[in-house]
């Protein structure tokens, strides 16, 4: 099950992990940290109690976990889940976990660890802009595909350049990996108004719950890729003094909802998935039914 941050993926997985009685597999590549459970929206202590979930809080922050890395564990516990349930849920609304989950990964070259040191002592200290003009001119083909306002995208593609000696782009195969069980692949939808609105709320409600005094707890680990979260970059903002509180808040709806955005614009490339509303239970329910077999 995929979706915009915001659209109901977890309540209306719940339903579903009961009805079909599933464990529940996250693919938030930011849920799966502890320490952070209001700025990931992690499920609550009683959506935790009502289905069984993995990948929720399992890893430490300063955890270098990369998408190959998710596909390995991942894979190795739907082993030990298939043996005893038919069914599994797997729900979140990170594109590279579900591809991962799904189709595999390239084989790249692990991290190195003191390259990844150093590539983050430039980023805090030149800035992303010259990281990027680096890694135009090791591979101009994947600078062109490139997120550029993601940093962890840019140090990895970078990293990768400097450790192997070729380009990024060239590494990247794209090849789809056969899988032993069936995918049947769902996706939440939602007037982008009635969604940007419940965006709002929620921020809110995180600000209310403690996201300012999570940020500050975690503000010294700021340059580690689990913390280039939306949320998170904002309040450290604040916290240097860049920015006013209302103004970190305003900007955590801002970015929030660009991200939704683009969420949406990468699952829809996606022709597998059979879009629902989150109050059409009874329709995803058949639709499961009708394509699991």
């Amino acid at each position: 099950m995929v979706g915009a941050t915001g659209s109901g993926k977890t309540d209306l997985s719940i339903r579903l992990a009961r009805y079909f009685d599933a464990p529940i597999l996250s693919t938030d590549s930011r849920q799966i940290y502890r320490g952070l459970p209001i700025g990931t929206a992690q499920p609550t202590a009683w959506q935790l109690a009502a289905a069984e979930h993995h990948f929720i809080a399992t890893h430490d922050i300063t955890e270098n976990f990369s998408c190959g890395e998710f596909e390995v564990q991942a894979l190795a516990l739907l082993d030990r889940l298939f043996a005893s349930h038919d069914t599994v849920i797997a729900v979140g609304g990170s594109g590279l976990y579900v591809q991962a989950l799904c189709e595999g990964m390239d084989d790249l070259p692990h991290a190195d660890v003191q390259l990844r040191e150093e590539l983050n002592r430039r980023l805090d200290n030149e800035g992303l802009g010259s990281l990027l003009e680096e890694l135009r001119r090791l591979d101009p083909e994947y600078y062109d595909k490139v997120d550029r306002n993601n940093p962890a995208r840019v140090l990895r593609a970078l990293e990768v350049c400097l450790q192997t000696g070729r380009p990024y782009s060239s590494m990247r195969t794209g090849e789809r990996r056969k899988r032993d069980f069936r995918i049947v692949k769902i996706g939440i939808e939602m007037d982008r108004g009635v969604l940007y609105d419940r965006i709002n709320r929620r921020v809110d409600a995180m600000v209310a719950d403690g996201l300012e005094e999570e940020a500050r707890a975690v503000y010294r680990f700021r340059n580690l890729n689990s913390l280039q979260t939306v949320g998170y970059k904002e309040m450290f903002e604040y916290f240097d003094g860049a920015i006013s509180f209302e103004e970190a808040v305003d900007l955590i709806k801002r970015n929030t909802r660009r991200y939704a955005k683009r969420q949406m614009t990468w699952f829809r490339r996606d022709g597998g998935i059979r879009w629902f509303s989150n109050g059409e239970f009874d329709a995803v329910v058949k639709y499961v039914l009708d394509n699991k077999i």
